[in-house]
């Protein structure tokens, strides 16, 4: 059974709001970069930094994050894959950045263990900050977003999917029942 919770107004509206949060909470938005997981949190990413050029003139460096080869939950054949970025064509380089890090849904908290893990290799950061467009609970690491786009309790058994453009053809969140 499948219900649409986030319409593609309300998850437009949600990435305005988002993009909002993040100006007002910095001063200046000079020494931000945006890096957006792989797959959904990187054209999220890439929503929120497009919204916040368009109020701001300002132009983000914006970057996608692999995070495979950090995973906890890996087989060893799989674990032989290289760390892969993407993004303009230059390295990502996050030393003494603010670092936003985006991803869809935030549930046990590993992915983001993972991608804090990735973001290790590629410098120290001066901070970095979570944005989340779905948070439904369940954690099993101490893991907190910054930025809250809908938190969304669910049971063990129900499943979120964030629904992109670039992926699904249309932008909205369905709750998933078995």
């Amino acid at each position: 059974m499948e219900k649409i919770i986030i319409d593609e107004n309300q998850f437009l509206r949600t990435i305005s709001r988002i993009s909002h949060e993040i100006i007002e909470k910095h001063q200046t938005l000079d020494n931000l970069v945006i890096v957006g997981i792989k797959r959904r949190g990187a054209e999220i990413a890439e929503l929120i930094k497009n919204k916040i050029k368009a109020l701001t003139q300002t132009d983000i460096p914006a970057f996608d994050l692999d995070i495979t080869f950090y995973r906890d939950d890996l087989q060893p054949a799989q674990a032989a894959q290289a760390p892969v970025y993407s993004g303009a064509s230059d390295f990502i380089n996050i030393q003494h950045k603010e670092v936003i890090l985006v991803d869809d849904v935030l549930f046990t908290g590993r992915t983001i263990r993972a991608a804090l893990d990735a973001l290790v290799d590629f410098g120290r950061a001066a901070k970095v900050e979570l944005v989340i467009f779905v948070d439904r609970g369940h954690r099993e690491l101490p893991i907190r977003a910054d930025y809250v786009g809908k938190n969304v309790p669910t049971s063990r058994s129900e499943n979120i999917q964030v629904r992109t453009m670039k992926f699904d053809q249309c932008y909205e969140v369905a709750l998933l029942s078995k």
